[in-house]
Protein backbone atom coordinates (compact mmCIF):
# COMPACT_ATOMS: atom_id res chain seq x y z
CA UNK A 1 0.00 0.00 0.00
CA UNK A 2 1.38 3.42 -1.00
CA UNK A 3 -0.43 5.33 1.78
CA UNK A 4 2.16 7.15 3.87
CA UNK A 5 -0.29 9.01 6.09
CA UNK A 6 -4.02 9.44 6.04
CA UNK A 7 -6.21 11.63 8.15
CA UNK A 8 -9.75 12.97 8.56
CA UNK A 9 -9.92 16.53 9.92
CA UNK A 10 -12.90 18.37 11.40
CA UNK A 11 -12.44 22.07 12.25
CA UNK A 12 -8.69 21.66 11.96
CA UNK A 13 -8.48 18.72 14.37
CA UNK A 14 -7.56 15.18 13.32
CA UNK A 15 -10.46 12.91 14.21
CA UNK A 16 -9.53 9.69 12.45
CA UNK A 17 -6.64 7.88 10.75
CA UNK A 18 -8.09 5.31 8.33
CA UNK A 19 -5.84 2.53 7.12
CA UNK A 20 -7.32 1.96 3.66
CA UNK A 21 -8.64 4.24 0.94
CA UNK A 22 -12.12 2.69 1.12
CA UNK A 23 -12.25 3.36 4.84
CA UNK A 24 -11.10 6.93 4.25
CA UNK A 25 -13.84 7.62 1.71
CA UNK A 26 -16.51 6.10 3.97
CA UNK A 27 -15.52 8.07 7.07
CA UNK A 28 -15.25 11.30 5.10
CA UNK A 29 -18.88 10.88 4.07
CA UNK A 30 -19.91 9.95 7.62
CA UNK A 31 -18.32 12.91 9.43
CA UNK A 32 -18.25 15.45 6.61
CA UNK A 33 -14.65 16.42 7.39
CA UNK A 34 -11.65 17.08 5.19
CA UNK A 35 -9.62 14.12 4.03
CA UNK A 36 -5.86 14.43 3.59
CA UNK A 37 -4.41 11.43 1.79
CA UNK A 38 -0.65 11.15 1.39
CA UNK A 39 0.57 8.66 -1.23
CA UNK A 40 4.15 7.71 -2.07
CA UNK A 41 4.72 6.29 -5.55
CA UNK A 42 1.26 4.68 -5.72
CA UNK A 43 0.18 2.08 -8.25
CA UNK A 44 -2.08 2.97 -11.15
CA UNK A 45 -5.02 1.19 -9.47
CA UNK A 46 -4.62 3.26 -6.32
CA UNK A 47 -4.48 6.53 -8.25
CA UNK A 48 -7.55 5.61 -10.27
CA UNK A 49 -9.40 4.60 -7.10
CA UNK A 50 -8.77 8.06 -5.63
CA UNK A 51 -9.68 9.68 -8.95
CA UNK A 52 -12.99 7.84 -9.14
CA UNK A 53 -13.93 8.79 -5.57
CA UNK A 54 -13.15 12.50 -5.92
CA UNK A 55 -14.04 12.89 -9.60
CA UNK A 56 -10.56 13.93 -10.69
CA UNK A 57 -10.18 14.96 -14.31
CA UNK A 58 -8.77 12.28 -16.58
CA UNK A 59 -6.06 14.57 -18.00
CA UNK A 60 -4.78 15.37 -14.52
CA UNK A 61 -4.84 11.69 -13.61
CA UNK A 62 -2.85 10.81 -16.72
CA UNK A 63 -0.27 13.46 -15.84
CA UNK A 64 0.00 12.06 -12.33
CA UNK A 65 0.49 8.54 -13.67
CA UNK A 66 2.93 9.52 -16.41
CA UNK A 67 5.09 11.83 -14.31
CA UNK A 68 7.98 13.92 -15.62
CA UNK A 69 5.77 17.00 -15.69
CA UNK A 70 6.85 20.61 -15.49
CA UNK A 71 5.81 22.75 -12.54
CA UNK A 72 2.26 23.94 -13.17
CA UNK A 73 -1.16 24.70 -11.72
CA UNK A 74 -4.34 23.72 -13.54
CA UNK A 75 -7.96 24.05 -12.47
CA UNK A 76 -10.60 21.51 -13.39
CA UNK A 77 -13.90 22.86 -12.05
CA UNK A 78 -13.61 22.93 -8.27
CA UNK A 79 -10.41 20.88 -8.27
CA UNK A 80 -6.86 22.20 -8.45
CA UNK A 81 -4.07 20.06 -9.87
CA UNK A 82 -0.60 21.23 -8.90
CA UNK A 83 2.74 19.83 -10.05
CA UNK A 84 5.78 20.85 -8.04
CA UNK A 85 9.47 20.10 -8.57
CA UNK A 86 11.16 19.73 -5.19
CA UNK A 87 14.94 19.78 -5.09
CA UNK A 88 17.67 18.95 -2.64
CA UNK A 89 21.42 19.48 -2.68
CA UNK A 90 23.59 16.36 -2.34
CA UNK A 91 26.77 17.42 -0.53
CA UNK A 92 28.72 14.21 -1.21
CA UNK A 93 28.55 14.58 -5.01
CA UNK A 94 27.88 18.35 -5.12
CA UNK A 95 24.81 17.93 -7.32
CA UNK A 96 21.16 18.96 -7.23
CA UNK A 97 18.58 16.17 -7.21
CA UNK A 98 15.10 16.97 -8.51
CA UNK A 99 11.87 15.16 -7.65
CA UNK A 100 8.20 15.51 -8.46
CA UNK A 101 5.13 16.10 -6.32
CA UNK A 102 1.51 16.09 -7.50
CA UNK A 103 -1.20 17.71 -5.38
CA UNK A 104 -4.97 17.52 -5.90
CA UNK A 105 -6.99 20.10 -3.97
CA UNK A 106 -10.79 19.90 -3.76
CA UNK A 107 -13.50 21.37 -1.57
CA UNK A 108 -13.03 18.76 1.15
CA UNK A 109 -9.92 16.80 0.25
CA UNK A 110 -6.19 16.98 -0.32
CA UNK A 111 -4.35 14.21 -2.17
CA UNK A 112 -0.56 14.31 -2.43
CA UNK A 113 1.33 11.94 -4.70
CA UNK A 114 5.02 12.07 -3.96
CA UNK A 115 7.70 10.77 -6.31
CA UNK A 116 10.70 12.07 -4.35
CA UNK A 117 12.17 12.18 -0.87
CA UNK A 118 11.42 15.88 -0.55
CA UNK A 119 9.62 17.97 0.45
CA UNK A 120 9.01 16.51 3.89
CA UNK A 121 5.22 16.23 3.88
CA UNK A 122 5.26 14.64 7.32
CA UNK A 123 6.80 17.88 8.53
CA UNK A 124 4.04 19.84 6.76
CA UNK A 125 1.35 17.65 8.30
CA UNK A 126 2.90 18.00 11.76
CA UNK A 127 3.02 21.76 11.40
CA UNK A 128 -0.59 21.97 10.28
CA UNK A 129 -1.86 19.62 12.99
CA UNK A 130 -0.07 21.83 15.50
CA UNK A 131 -1.99 24.84 14.19
CA UNK A 132 -5.68 23.82 14.05
CA UNK A 133 -6.74 27.37 13.33
CA UNK A 134 -4.72 27.43 10.12
CA UNK A 135 -5.72 23.88 9.16
CA UNK A 136 -9.39 24.76 9.67
CA UNK A 137 -9.10 27.17 6.75
CA UNK A 138 -9.41 24.18 4.46
CA UNK A 139 -7.50 22.42 1.67
CA UNK A 140 -6.06 25.71 0.35
CA UNK A 141 -4.26 26.10 3.69
CA UNK A 142 -2.63 22.69 3.15
CA UNK A 143 -1.54 23.77 -0.32
CA UNK A 144 -0.04 26.92 1.18
CA UNK A 145 1.89 24.86 3.76
CA UNK A 146 3.23 22.53 1.05
CA UNK A 147 4.36 25.48 -1.07
CA UNK A 148 5.95 27.13 1.94
CA UNK A 149 7.87 23.97 2.84
CA UNK A 150 8.93 23.51 -0.78
CA UNK A 151 10.35 27.03 -0.92
CA UNK A 152 12.08 26.59 2.45
CA UNK A 153 13.77 23.42 1.21
CA UNK A 154 15.09 25.34 -1.80
CA UNK A 155 17.31 27.38 0.57
CA UNK A 156 19.99 24.66 1.03
CA UNK A 157 20.03 24.17 -2.75
CA UNK A 158 20.73 27.88 -3.22
CA UNK A 159 23.48 27.73 -0.61
CA UNK A 160 25.05 24.69 -2.28
CA UNK A 161 25.00 26.25 -5.74
CA UNK A 162 26.35 29.51 -4.35
CA UNK A 163 29.23 27.66 -2.71
CA UNK A 164 29.98 25.76 -5.96
CA UNK A 165 30.12 29.02 -7.89
CA UNK A 166 32.50 30.50 -5.30
CA UNK A 167 34.75 27.44 -5.69
CA UNK A 168 34.80 27.89 -9.45
CA UNK A 169 35.70 31.58 -9.08
CA UNK A 170 38.61 30.59 -6.82
CA UNK A 171 39.87 27.83 -9.14
CA UNK A 172 39.71 29.70 -12.44
CA UNK A 173 42.89 31.70 -11.88
CA UNK A 174 44.97 28.84 -10.50
CA UNK A 175 47.75 27.57 -12.77
CA UNK A 176 46.96 24.38 -14.66
CA UNK A 177 43.31 24.57 -13.54
CA UNK A 178 40.59 23.73 -16.08
CA UNK A 179 37.06 24.18 -14.74
CA UNK A 180 35.26 24.46 -18.08
CA UNK A 181 33.45 21.12 -17.68
CA UNK A 182 32.45 21.94 -14.11
CA UNK A 183 31.02 25.29 -15.26
CA UNK A 184 28.93 23.54 -17.93
CA UNK A 185 27.66 20.96 -15.44
CA UNK A 186 26.81 23.60 -12.84
CA UNK A 187 25.12 25.77 -15.46
CA UNK A 188 22.92 22.80 -16.37
CA UNK A 189 21.90 22.36 -12.73
CA UNK A 190 21.12 26.06 -12.41
CA UNK A 191 18.99 25.95 -15.57
CA UNK A 192 17.08 22.92 -14.26
CA UNK A 193 16.58 24.68 -10.92
CA UNK A 194 15.37 27.77 -12.76
CA UNK A 195 12.85 25.65 -14.69
CA UNK A 196 11.58 24.23 -11.39
CA UNK A 197 11.00 27.57 -9.66
CA UNK A 198 10.13 29.91 -12.54
CA UNK A 199 6.51 28.66 -12.95
CA UNK A 200 5.86 29.16 -9.22
CA UNK A 201 5.46 32.91 -9.59
CA UNK A 202 2.57 32.79 -12.09
CA UNK A 203 1.07 29.89 -10.11
CA UNK A 204 0.90 31.96 -6.92
CA UNK A 205 -0.33 35.01 -8.83
CA UNK A 206 -3.14 32.95 -10.38
CA UNK A 207 -4.11 31.59 -6.98
CA UNK A 208 -4.28 35.10 -5.55
CA UNK A 209 -6.28 36.40 -8.51
CA UNK A 210 -8.84 33.65 -8.00
CA UNK A 211 -9.09 34.21 -4.25
CA UNK A 212 -12.29 36.25 -4.39
CA UNK A 213 -13.99 33.93 -6.87
CA UNK A 214 -13.23 30.82 -4.85
CA UNK A 215 -13.67 32.45 -1.43
CA UNK A 216 -10.10 31.97 -0.22
CA UNK A 217 -9.64 33.20 3.35
CA UNK A 218 -8.11 36.69 3.61
CA UNK A 219 -5.46 35.61 6.11
CA UNK A 220 -4.54 32.72 3.84
CA UNK A 221 -4.11 35.19 0.99
CA UNK A 222 -1.53 37.01 3.12
CA UNK A 223 0.34 33.75 3.67
CA UNK A 224 0.33 33.06 -0.06
CA UNK A 225 1.70 36.55 -0.76
CA UNK A 226 4.52 35.84 1.68
CA UNK A 227 5.39 32.67 -0.25
CA UNK A 228 5.24 34.68 -3.47
CA UNK A 229 7.77 37.16 -2.05
CA UNK A 230 10.15 34.31 -1.25
CA UNK A 231 9.71 32.91 -4.75
CA UNK A 232 10.54 36.27 -6.30
CA UNK A 233 13.74 36.41 -4.25
CA UNK A 234 14.59 32.88 -5.32
CA UNK A 235 14.04 33.72 -8.97
CA UNK A 236 16.31 36.76 -8.75
CA UNK A 237 19.10 34.84 -7.06
CA UNK A 238 18.97 32.00 -9.56
CA UNK A 239 19.04 34.51 -12.42
CA UNK A 240 22.14 35.99 -10.80
CA UNK A 241 23.70 32.53 -10.58
CA UNK A 242 23.10 31.96 -14.26
CA UNK A 243 24.61 35.34 -15.18
CA UNK A 244 27.65 34.63 -12.98
CA UNK A 245 28.18 31.27 -14.67
CA UNK A 246 27.87 32.84 -18.12
CA UNK A 247 30.54 35.36 -17.11
CA UNK A 248 32.67 32.61 -15.59
CA UNK A 249 32.50 30.62 -18.81
CA UNK A 250 33.60 33.66 -20.82
CA UNK A 251 36.50 34.33 -18.45
CA UNK A 252 37.50 30.66 -18.40
CA UNK A 253 37.48 30.57 -22.21
CA UNK A 254 39.75 33.61 -22.24
CA UNK A 255 42.10 32.04 -19.70
CA UNK A 256 42.23 28.75 -21.61
CA UNK A 257 42.91 30.62 -24.88
CA UNK A 258 45.69 32.59 -23.20
CA UNK A 259 47.25 29.40 -21.83
CA UNK A 260 47.05 27.80 -25.26
CA UNK A 261 48.71 30.85 -26.84
CA UNK A 262 51.47 30.76 -24.23
CA UNK A 263 51.98 27.05 -24.88
CA UNK A 264 52.12 27.64 -28.63
CA UNK A 265 54.64 30.45 -28.10
CA UNK A 266 56.75 28.20 -25.88
CA UNK A 267 56.62 25.40 -28.44
CA UNK A 268 57.53 27.83 -31.23
CA UNK A 269 60.47 29.14 -29.24
CA UNK A 270 61.57 25.60 -28.51
CA UNK A 271 61.25 24.69 -32.18
CA UNK A 272 63.32 27.73 -33.16
CA UNK A 273 65.94 26.85 -30.55
CA UNK A 274 66.11 23.29 -31.82
CA UNK A 275 66.39 24.57 -35.37
CA UNK A 276 69.37 26.70 -34.37
CA UNK A 277 71.00 23.70 -32.75
CA UNK A 278 70.40 21.65 -35.89
CA UNK A 279 72.00 24.41 -37.97
CA UNK A 280 75.09 24.40 -35.76
CA UNK A 281 75.38 20.63 -35.83
CA UNK A 282 74.90 20.54 -39.60
CA UNK A 283 77.44 23.33 -40.10
CA UNK A 284 80.13 21.61 -38.05
CA UNK A 285 79.37 18.32 -39.77
CA UNK A 286 79.88 20.00 -43.17
CA UNK A 287 83.11 21.64 -41.98
CA UNK A 288 84.55 18.33 -40.84
CA UNK A 289 83.23 16.62 -43.95
CA UNK A 290 85.53 18.65 -46.26
CA UNK A 291 88.80 17.33 -44.72
CA UNK A 292 87.27 13.88 -44.66
CA UNK A 293 86.83 14.00 -48.46
CA UNK A 294 90.48 14.93 -49.03
CA UNK A 295 91.70 12.36 -46.52
CA UNK A 296 89.47 9.77 -48.11
CA UNK A 297 90.79 10.44 -51.58
CA UNK A 298 94.46 10.15 -50.62
CA UNK A 299 93.79 7.22 -48.40
CA UNK A 300 92.67 5.03 -51.31
CA UNK A 301 96.33 4.02 -52.08
CA UNK A 302 96.06 3.85 -55.85
CA UNK A 303 99.38 3.24 -57.66
CA UNK A 304 99.06 6.11 -60.13
CA UNK A 305 98.58 9.10 -57.80
CA UNK A 306 101.18 11.75 -58.91
CA UNK A 307 100.73 13.78 -55.72
CA UNK A 308 102.14 10.91 -53.65
CA UNK A 309 105.57 11.37 -55.25
CA UNK A 310 105.35 15.18 -55.28
CA UNK A 311 107.32 16.94 -52.52
CA UNK A 312 104.43 19.35 -51.93
CA UNK A 313 101.69 16.71 -52.02
CA UNK A 314 101.36 16.44 -48.23
CA UNK A 315 101.26 20.22 -47.62
CA UNK A 316 98.75 20.53 -50.46
CA UNK A 317 96.46 17.92 -48.91
CA UNK A 318 96.69 19.56 -45.51
CA UNK A 319 96.06 22.94 -47.10
CA UNK A 320 92.99 21.68 -48.94
CA UNK A 321 91.55 20.22 -45.74
CA UNK A 322 92.18 23.31 -43.65
CA UNK A 323 91.24 25.71 -46.42
CA UNK A 324 87.99 23.91 -47.27
CA UNK A 325 87.01 23.76 -43.64
CA UNK A 326 87.86 27.43 -43.12
CA UNK A 327 85.85 28.53 -46.17
CA UNK A 328 82.81 26.58 -44.99
CA UNK A 329 83.23 28.07 -41.51
CA UNK A 330 83.18 31.59 -42.99
CA UNK A 331 80.10 30.83 -45.10
CA UNK A 332 78.12 29.38 -42.17
CA UNK A 333 79.24 32.16 -39.85
CA UNK A 334 78.08 34.80 -42.32
CA UNK A 335 74.64 33.15 -42.53
CA UNK A 336 74.36 33.09 -38.76
CA UNK A 337 74.40 29.32 -38.44
CA UNK A 338 77.44 29.40 -36.13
Amino acid sequence: MAIVDNGIYVNGVRTDSPVTLDETFRRMHDCGGMGWIGLYRPSEDEVRQVAAEFGLHELAVEDALTGHQRSKLERYGDTLFVVLRPARYLDDVEEVEFGELHVFIGRNFVVTIRHAESPSLSKVRGRMEGDPELLARGPEAVLYAILDELVDEYAPVLAGLDNDIDEIDAQMFLDESDVTQRIYELAGEVIDFQKAIKPLQPMLENLLRGSAKYAVDLELQRYLRDVLDHILNLTERVSTFRANLDNALTVESTIVARRQNEEMRRMTEESIRQGEEVKKISSWAAIFFAPTIVAGIYGMNFTNMPELEWPFGYPLAIGLMVGGAFVLYLVFKKRGWL
